[in-house]
């Protein structure tokens, strides 16, 4: 008897440790399921021009300088497929605002060719070999070389007295941070330093990802003082809301989308004025922002009238005016580098905002890139303001 007793106890012990395997492998399936459904997220522009023509398709035609007639942003969608906004005065930063027109074509890749036509069939264009050819509704044709732009502040160096965040070595600056490949990561990281004002220069990178779609394509955060968000995203080409790039998130969108292309290396020059407080701890002064994206104005003197924004790491009634600088985690492979602070008092806008940047232009068969199926583009090296 007791040994029945005890074999019983050995099965039955068996039999849950069994069900509790099966139940731990069938949890454990939709996860990868999901992580199998996300859309392919490219981290290397090299390895994205190897494996997905379409990358080489994406980007921006036109003139590198202002006074251009005409620019268009080709926004890749993922197998083939297009959307291309012809911006009459040419590209944002250099001639086109909100309010001029704007008008989208739709396009899809056969082999090398891609071919767009306007909605109401009366505007069509080719791109093919880098350059784009374009007919407008009266029949006239322009042709506009595919060109890469950067910030005028890329490679900012820090100047004296800046408190340098990362440099592309240790994250040690950062709780929670983690450092790969020259490259701090999206990991929800906080900055070990708290700052009251300050001006910030922040480079970024968001990843190509033509298959996903509005806040799951190239999302993060910087969130100055942990609580109000300047929006990372890659919404090159899209209309430049509030939360998208260049956005102060749930508060006011940007004068113009100044975001450019996936896997471009782009850089944030934010001013900061912290939230002013008297004797007895009362609130008296909300803070203040003012930020360039890729080296334009896109927001002004701005106030942040209200304690955080979506998603804030601190999220209580504010209280002080010390706080951190917070890189957010939204599960896509956003990258920095060259992230410095200025402690003190914010810098000034200078009159420089509304000028143009300077640019070299390079030929891509110049730099080696026609092995990769990459001819007659031009890449644009930034060399200042005027």
């Amino acid at each position: 008897m007791e040994e029945w007793i005890v074999n019983l106890q050995l099965v039955n012990r068996a039999t849950t440790i069994c069900w509790l395997s099966s139940l731990l492998c069938l949890a454990g399936q939709p996860a990868q399921a999901a992580g199998e459904n996300r859309p392919k997220a490219w981290t290397d522009p090299n390895v994205a021009r190897q494996e997905d023509p379409d990358f080489t398709i994406q980007g921006e035609y036109g003139s590198a300088s202002a006074g251009a007639s005409l620019g268009v942003q080709v926004v890749a969608l993922g197998k083939g497929q297009f959307d291309a906004y012809l911006l009459q005065g040419g590209l944002p930063g250099l001639g086109w605002t909100p309010g001029k027109p704007r008008t989208l074509l739709k396009g899809a890749r056969e082999g090398d060719r891609a071919s767009f036509t306007s909605a109401d069939k009366k505007i069509s264009a080719t791109i093919l070999g880098g350059s784009l050819l374009l007919t407008d509704a009266d029949g006239k044709n322009s042709t506009l070389p595919r060109i890469e732009r950067a910030s005028p502040t890329l490679g900012a160096k820090p100047p004296k007295g800046a408190w340098v965040l990362f440099d592309g070595g240790s994250a040690e600056q950062w709780e929670n941070g983690k450092s790969e490949k020259g490259c701090l990561l999206a990991t929800d990281c906080t900055s070990k330093q708290r700052f009251t004002d300050y001006t910030l220069h922040l480079e970024f990178r968001t990843p190509y990802m033509p298959l996903a779609r509005g806040q799951q394509r190239g999302n993060s955060g910087v969130y100055h003082s942990g609580r109000w968000e300047t929006q990372i995203l890659d919404s090159f080409g899209l209309d430049g809301k509030d939360n998208e790039c260049g956005g102060i998130y749930s508060i006011s969108r940007p004068r113009l989308n100044m975001c450019l292309p996936p896997l471009a290396w782009q850089t944030y020059d934010v001013e900061f004025t912290a939230a002013k407080f008297d004797a007895s701890g009362k609130r008296t002064a909300w803070p203040r922002i003012t930020v360039r994206l890729n080296g334009v104005l896109v927001h002004e003197d701005l106030e942040l009238a209200k304690d955080f924004t979506t998603s804030a790491p601190i999220s209580k009634p504010l209280d002080g005016p010390e706080g951190p600088v917070f890189l957010q985690d939204h599960g896509n492979p956003v990258v920095f580098r060259n992230i410095w602070i200025v402690p003190g008092k914010s810098a000034k806008s200078s009159n420089q905002d509304s000028k143009p940047p300077n640019f070299i232009l390079i030929l891509a068969d110049d730099l080696g890139y026609g092995d990769l199926g990459v001819t007659g583009s031009i890449i644009v090296y930034s060399m200042g303001f005027h």
